[in-house]
């Protein structure tokens, strides 16, 4: 394989994509170009949950059908899943601080994405010294129940639901978030490959 076609190289490919399609995103009234950082933690953090909703699903399939295959898609897909939940929060600090002038750490949400953070770390680096198939498709099942179950009973402060974006009514705005969520859906699958090709058994 050459370098060129390598996940990693395919990674730093895509985040580059990432990063210059977000420079270019359409302003928005009250937020001017400032809303770009919030197009760009919206996808981040999409990225994270149906990462870990993918290791969630894989976990489950591997339980019942005890395949090889879908334990290792469950332990990539958790990793790459913290990954991109954790560098999420710096572009969710940047976005308060872009649009809104301070940090607001207490918000419900914000607090809650610490926590998961720093529970799924220690999580994943347990599931890794521990390295049982079946301990680590449950515990992904586990960890994305709880998680969801959380944020749907969390309260909306700066995340208004439901989503201003796809009911803004402006069909560049929703492409071009559409298009930035493709991309890092795509980069997370280059970083779930990485992780895969690292699974010892």
């Amino acid at each position: 394989m050459s370098k060129l076609k390598s996940p990693l190289s395919l990674l730093l490919i895509s985040v580059i994509l990432i990063a210059l399609l977000a420079l270019f995103g359409p302003e928005e009234q009250s937020l001017g170009s400032n809303v770009r950082i919030v197009y760009l933690h919206g996808a981040w953090v999409l990225a994270a949950e149906l990462a870990f909703l993918g290791a969630g699903l894989a976990g489950l399939l591997a339980l019942i059908t005890k395949r090889d295959l879908f334990h290792d898609w469950s332990a990539a897909l958790g990793r790459s899943g913290i990954v991109f939940w954790v560098t999420y929060l710096p572009l969710s600090l940047w976005a308060m601080q872009a649009n809104w002038n301070g940090l607001f750490l207490a918000e419900p949400r914000f607090r809650l994405a610490l926590i998961f953070a720093v529970t799924g770390v220690l999580l994943q680096l347990g599931l890794w010294l521990i390295n049982m198939n079946w301990v680590t498709s449950l515990a992904n099942l586990i960890y994305i129940v709880v998680l969801r179950l959380v944020f749907a009973t969390a309260d909306n402060v700066m995340h208004p639901p439901p989503s201003p974006i796809f009911n803004s009514g402006n069909y560049a705005i929703i492409g071009f978030f559409l298009a930035l969520i493709l991309l890092t859906l795509l980069a997370a699958y280059f970083l779930t490959q990485i992780f895969l090709k690292n699974i010892t058994r």
